[in-house]
């Protein structure tokens, strides 16, 4: 059962009064959970609330509190991801993986081998699948998806040591150098780029900039895949620190 997240208004001393219309819609009309069933709550703070269903109406669902307990499924580092945007359904599955692999931000960029006339619109729909992800693999915090905006500008906003970009073509340094220098204390920018590449421009902009250019390995990935492949070894190696 996936978990939900619940308003600090909404919960009382031994219950919890969720009236939110969208949690509502999905725990009475897609997950049909009924009287009696047990549900789990999450809220802003991290504290998981393991409760049984008491009553439902249209407008509110009343659960008793068995117990809580703070969640400890979030990534202790703060990773976001920079990724160009794809085709439609290929970027859905991107948002996806994403927030399955505890991204804090995913940053869509218009890099040269990405449409232009992609519209900040998009967002919404996205932060809504990483919203449903968030309650699907039951992550205490749910993803924010920032503005569409230009690779170099996105780019700008991180350290340079803090820039860890996939690269199918070029490498200058390897996935366990490419961690040694990194600022803990900052956000750290995984880029992965678009179905068709970097484009050539691209790749010299960065070597000039001495980015961090690095392999994932013989194989080349699906953008979708390349997020998992890319952010579960940059965690498995910070963790393992």
């Amino acid at each position: 059962m996936p978990h939900f997240l619940v308003k600090k208004d909404e919960i009382k001393e031994n219950t919890i009064e969720l009236k939110d219309s969208e949690n509502l819609f999905h725990i009475i009309n897609v997950r049909r959970v009924k009287i009696g069933e047990n549900i789990t709550f999450i809220d802003k703070d991290f504290m998981s609330y393991c409760c049984k269903i008491v009553k439902i109406d249209k407008k509110m669902l009343l659960a008793e509190i068995l117990y809580k307990s703070p969640s400890n499924r979030f990534l202790t580092n703060n990773i976001s991801l920079v990724q160009s945007v794809l085709s439609s359904d290929a970027q859905n599955l991107l948002i996806a993986n994403a927030t399955q692999t505890g991204v804090k931000r995913i940053y869509p960029v218009i890099s040269d081998n990405v449409s232009k006339k992609v519209k900040n619109e998009k967002i919404e729909k996205w932060q809504k699948i990483a919203n449903e992800n968030f309650k699907q693999c039951e992550r205490a915090d749910i993803p924010i998806i920032e503005e569409i905006e230009p690779l170099k500008n996105v780019l700008n906003k991180f350290k340079k040591d803090n820039i860890l970009i996939f690269s199918e073509k070029y490498t200058n340094i390897s996935l366990d150098d490419s961690i040694k220098n990194l600022d803990k204390t900052s956000e750290i920018a995984i880029v992965i780029g678009p179905e068709g590449g970097f484009s050539d421009s691209e790749f010299t902009y960065f070597k000039n900039q001495n980015y961090k250019l690095i392999s994932l390995g013989k194989m080349i990935y699906k953008a979708p895949n390349a997020v998992v492949a890319g952010v579960s070894n940059i965690v498995s190696r910070l963790d393992d620190e």
